[in-house]
């Protein structure tokens, strides 16, 4: 399979990845109380995997592919993307989608055979908390006793790629041993929930939080955002995504495992949103070159959709604990919003580079 093929082959892959978080978002706002069309029953509930195994796995699986440079990893996210687009139309996807993380398991385990640091062993393990959190609702588990594996898949996946720019700037002894803590303190507890749901999610929260301290004090965003343009933006994007990944953690601490509601849906989306989107959103002018060879130029709107994200979610958040039915759905409307502007934005982006860049 040649390079060329491969590189062709990483849109119709990213668009995969991009159709899941599209009708996953339309699926939320089903689910959030919003009349809007369906086709059928299965797409509400097909929110969440649409979203984490859908979407993001589906691009986490692209992206390390790329970085591999081998063929055989582009079928980790085209399994993802087969899979979600079964969900889709209706069809059981659930075991496509998990021998897709089964192959981002095996991309990690020959990343691990190059290099075998502390960061990248603790993507791996982001990536077998994918698989097991992918196996279980393969197997009928519901999905509340799912989204702590796919919440530590991601939350490793992205502490370990920040642990690895922390590394470049002489990461004390200190501070390796906090950061194993923290993320041992959050792995046990997500493997605590089979046996005690409620007293798991406590002790994953408590890790959650402690590994939000780590990165607010050990990133090197906290020297980047002193630089102007894309480094700020990006450094600002993700100061911001530690602090909801705190709360996040400190709801999860206090509340405890639930399995639906409106405290429930606090906990995941400050997470899920606050903190991973903003990592998407910090990220994506320095990934999506990288994966489609495709230039990305930083604009001041950028923050546009940055400041959406968190004052939305802080609508949404508000609503589901004082409870305001209302301010839970106009927030979570908004929080689509933000996402939409952010892909615009982003394709904006490329458009002005195009132009600038001129023929070809």
């Amino acid at each position: 399979m040649s390079r060329a093929f491969l590189r062709r082959l990483r849109s119709p892959l990213m668009a995969l990845g991009f159709l899941a978080l599209l009708v996953g978002m339309w699926a939320g706002l089903v689910r959030i109380g919003w009349d809007l069309p369906r086709s059928g029953t299965h797409i509400p509930a097909s929110h969440g995997p649409l979203m984490v195994s859908g979407f993001l796995g589906t691009l986490i699986g692209l992206e390390r592919a790329v970085a591999l440079g081998q063929a055989w990893a582009y079928g980790a996210p085209m399994l993802t993307g087969i899979g979600a687009t079964a969900l889709i139309l209706g069809f059981p996807g659930q075991w496509f989608i998990t021998l897709g993380s089964l192959g981002l398991v095996a991309i990690f385990l020959a990343i691990i055979g190059r290099q075998a640091t502390l960061f990248t062993l603790t993507m791996a393990l982001g990536a077998v908390s994918w698989l097991a959190g992918n196996f279980l609702w393969a197997w009928g588990s519901p999905l509340f006793r799912v989204v702590p594996w796919w919440a530590g898949f991601l939350a490793l996946t992205i502490a370990g790629e920040r642990l690895e720019l922390a590394r470049l700037a002489r990461l004390s002894p200190w501070g390796r041993t906090t950061f194993v803590l923290a993320a041992g303190v959050f792995s046990a507890g997500i493997l605590l929930t089979p046996f005690s749901f409620k007293a798991g999610i406590r002790v994953s929260g408590g890790g959650m939080a402690a590994l939000a301290l780590w990165l607010l004090f050990q990133d090197i965003a906290r020297r980047t955002v002193r630089q102007p343009g894309l480094q700020r933006f990006t450094a600002i994007s993700l100061l911001s995504g530690y602090v909801w990944l705190g709360l996040s953690g400190l709801l999860a601490l206090f509340v405890g495992g639930e399995p639906a509601g409106p405290r429930y849906d606090a906990i995941l989306h400050t997470f899920f949103l606050g903190f991973v989107f903003a990592m998407i959103f910090g990220h994506a002018p320095i990934i999506f070159p990288a994966v489609l060879g495709h230039p990305l130029s930083f604009r001041p709107a950028f923050y546009t959709h940055l400041t959406l994200l968190h004052l939305s979610l802080v609508l949404r958040v508000a609503g589901d604990l004082i409870p305001w039915v209302s301010g839970r759905q106009w927030g979570g409307l908004l929080n689509v919003v933000a996402i939409l502007v952010f892909v615009a934005n982003t394709l904006r982006a490329g458009r002005g580079e195009d132009r600038r860049s001129g023929p070809r």
